[in-house]
């Protein structure tokens, strides 16, 4: 139960901007940190999934900038890597142009890695003689080697970095014994930070004109509805998010769009059900955790959009929060990843607010038909006969199955920027 905790504690933090971009803003800012110089050259070297998440993604206080090199220069020559994820916050506007500038003019040389893993980035940055290199996988934060003039001064072990993979810890049986039982004065720090900033930023999406304007598109039409209004304040965050917007979001499994659409239907449904705040906790504790859980087996980048298990994980939060007994939890969420699964992720961009949408409405009739005791049985294409064994069904199909449509689709990416 302490392990569930301590995850909560590592996966529910604050980040400034889609993490992605921040990730390669944090590498160059701690690739500074270690030169000790603004560096006149960078070599950024990433996977696929990383230059398919960064590319078209709008940098937080950039004025509309998007990109890989200027996440790289601006974290570079202004970023603070002791912020981590918020690396790039209260960054002077002459920094900005300054870093246009720089990116323009070639400073950030941008490199496709292949066969690593699909969260890779590798940072190299010289000055004069001198020169640093830092190291990143499988997380945003998670430096495994850092170099100085090519000596080692820094190396996270093999087993570390592969923690993420390890999906025997969690069942959804312990994860509903854990929220039923968790004592809230552990975790009630982190599910404040995650009620005030993700609802701060649905509500500047529906406030403003950003992105498409999903969410307020979906307000405006069916308003009245407690379904459709959880959808749009959810579609409204990411609509913030994707656009620049220059606030601060709790993340889940590496995601702002994640850490948003797995709370913020929770949280408008404890509104609407006036619920005690003890109950919208242990509701969101159970959220998240799934949500993790859901995409422990998967990874945190892929072809496989990651809001299809947010959306799921959220639905079952919710029907925790109306008193729903496990197996109608369980299915709810079976019954969801049963009808959503196979949405791609083609990037980080303004249509994953629609996404998100369209994943809360497959949730939402999961959890209907949950409740009828409708449920897709075993057999019905890759669900299995109980939740765990269809989870690690759902997590081959992603991981494993969806490699080539993955590539496929960075292919297809990369030649609309040709």
């Amino acid at each position: 139960m302490n392990i569930y905790t301590e995850i909560l504690k590592d996966e529910l933090i604050p980040a400034f901007g889609c993490t992605e971009p921040i990730a390669l803003a944090y590498a160059a800012a701690k690739a500074t940190q270690v030169l000790r110089h603004i560096p006149t050259k960078i070599i950024c070297s990433c996977s696929g999934n990383m230059i398919k998440n960064a590319k078209s993604v709008i940098v937080p206080g950039t004025n509309g900038l998007k990109g890989i090199e200027i996440s790289v220069v601006l974290g570079a020559i202004a970023g603070d890597a002791d912020k981590q994820l918020e690396v790039l916050t209260g960054i002077d506007s002459s920094k900005v142009l300054e870093a246009k500038k720089l990116a323009e003019e070639g400073m950030c040389e941008v490199k496709l890695v292949p066969n690593v893993e699909n969260l890779f980035i590798k940072i190299e940055s010289f000055f004069e003689n001198d020169s640093a290199s830092v190291t990143l996988r499988n997380g945003h934060l998670n430096i495994v080697e850092i170099l100085k003039n090519n000596v080692l001064i820094h190396k996270k072990e093999e087993s570390a970095e592969n923690e993420e993979d390890d999906i025997e810890i969690f069942n959804f049986k312990s994860i509903y014994d854990y929220a039923n039982s968790v004592d809230l004065n552990e975790v009630k720090y982190l599910l404040d930070r995650q009620i005030e900033y993700n609802l701060n930023i649905a509500k500047e999406g529906l406030a403003n004109d950003y992105g498409v304007k999903v969410g307020k598109t979906i307000l405006s039409k069916k308003s009245n509805d407690i379904n459709e209004i959880a959808k749009a304040y959810a579609a409204a965050g990411s609509d913030a998010r994707m656009s620049g917007c220059e606030l601060p979001v709790v993340i889940n499994s590496g995601s702002g769009n994640q850490g948003i659409t797995v709370s913020l239907p929770i949280i408008i449904h404890a509104k609407h059900l006036n619920a005690s705040q003890e109950e919208l906790y242990r509701s969101l504790v159970l959220g998240n955790l799934i949500a993790i859980y859901l995409k422990k087996g998967i990874g945190k980048l892929s072809a496989y959009c990651g809001v299809s298990c947010a959306s799921a994980a959220s639905a079952a939060g919710i029907a925790y929060l109306y008193k729903e007994p496990l197996d109608v939890i369980e299915a709810t969420v079976s019954n969801s990843l049963a009808t959503i699964s196979g949405m791609v992720c083609d990037g980080a961009k303004a249509s994953c607010a629609s996404k998100i949408a369209i994943a809360l409405d497959s949730a939402f009739l999961g959890y209907n038909l949950a409740k009828d005791d409708n449920n897709f049985k075993s057999g019905d294409g890759i669900v299995k006969a109980d939740i765990d064994s269809t989870i690690k069904s759902i997590s081959r199909m992603a991981k494993e199955g969806m490699k080539e449509t993955d590539i496929e689709i960075l292919n297809i990416m990369l030649e609309d920027s040709k």
